[in-house]
This record gives C-alpha cells, sequence and structure tokens, in this order.
C-alpha cells in the first residue's frame, strides 16, 4: 500500500529504511512519548520486521515516509489496531475481534515544526474513512505531548478519556461515533 501526500509518500516499511529508523528510535527525545527508551541499532531491524508482521496480519500498519524532494527519511505515520478490553496493539500481539484502529505520527527530530506529521496524518485519515470505510479513528498521546495533541485536533480528534497502557496513562483523542460502553 502507499499513499502520496503533495509533499510525502508514505509506503510499507523495508529494512534498507533502517539508518532512518536508528536515527529516529535512537533519539532519547523522540522516544520520550513512545516507549521512552532508545532502541540499539542492532535491535532495528526487528523492530521494522514487527512493523511488517503488523501489515501482513492486518492488511494495515505503520508507513515509512519518505520526502519526495530528495528521498529523506521524515518518520513513521500511519496505522496500529488495538484491542481495548488488554490495551495492547497488532505489533506487540496476534489480536483479534473487534479493534480500534489509532493513527499514530513520529518524526525526526530534526524535521519537527514543518508539518510532515500533520500532513501525513490527515492523509492516514482520509484514507481510513474513504477506502477502509472507518467511521472512528483514534490516536493515543501523552498528556504532555503537546504538539501531538495539535496534530490530534488538526485531525478532528478531540479528547475522548484517559487510557491506562499499564507503563503509563494517555489521553485517547478520537474521531467519529464513540464506541458503546
Amino acid at each position: 500500500m502507499r499513499l502520496e501526500t503533495e509533499r510525502l509518500i508514505l509506503r510499507e516499511p523495508e529494512q534498507g529504511d533502517r539508518d532512518g529508523y536508528t536515527e529516529l528510535y535512537g533519539d532519547p527525545e523522540v522516544v520520550r512519548f513512545l516507549s521512552g527508551t532508545t532502541l540499539p541499532p542492532d535491535e532495528v531491524p526487528d523492530a521494522i520486521e514487527r512493523m511488517l508482521g503488523h501489515w501482513h496480519r492486518h492488511g494495515v500498519g505503520l508507513f515509512s515516509v519518505i520526502r519526495k524532494a530528495d528521498e529523506q527519511f521524515v518518520g513513521r505515520v500511519g496505522y496500529l489496531l488495538w484491542d481495548t478490553e488488554r490495551w495492547v496493539n497488532g505489533v506487540s500481539e496476534v489480536l483479534e475481534g473487534a479493534l480500534e484502529l489509532e493513527i499514530g505520527w513520529t518524526v525526526l527530530r530534526i524535521l519537527w515544526n514543518q508539518g510532515y506529521a500533520t500532513e501525513a496524518a490527515i492523509a492516514c485519515r482520509d484514507h481510513a474513512v474513504d477506502e477502509l470505510g472507518r467511521d472512528r479513528v483514534i490516536s493515543l498521546i501523552a498528556p504532555e505531548n503537546i504538539a501531538s495533541i495539535k496534530v490530534a485536533e488538526k485531525l478532528g480528534e478531540s479528547y475522548e478519556r484517559d487510557v491506562d497502557l499499564g507503563k503509563r496513562v494517555v489521553g485517547l483523542y478520537s474521531l467519529g461515533k464513540r464506541p458503546a460502553l
């Protein structure tokens, strides 16, 4: 699968993206709101394989984002499916049943504040609604991650509630119909 915007190409990850993911996952400031810990370079190929596993199992996943102008790796933006009873995602485990579709974004720090996360996330939102037929998407965001909250709001998402992911509590931002409680 491949999506395009004015400035970006969103495509499935490849092992050739290793250097970009090494920079992304190796930056403590970038991973601060993800796992909170950096990933050693020798573990990056396995991380890419886990992302590809999500694609193969579910037909959607996190895209590698590439800038059209110079083929610069920008980051990862795309989809994660979540089991909302256990709050685990499809990268971590094989999931079944009704799942929430998250749009998530992570961009190299040197490219922050240039609109790439918003541009790519809007493309994913539009694809999720128009092509995947989703009437609801979510984003899980650490409460102190103000930049990501602003991206979620630009997508049309609004704060719904807090979710305990075990290691941390995040805000669930949503667009569309609320699930039955």
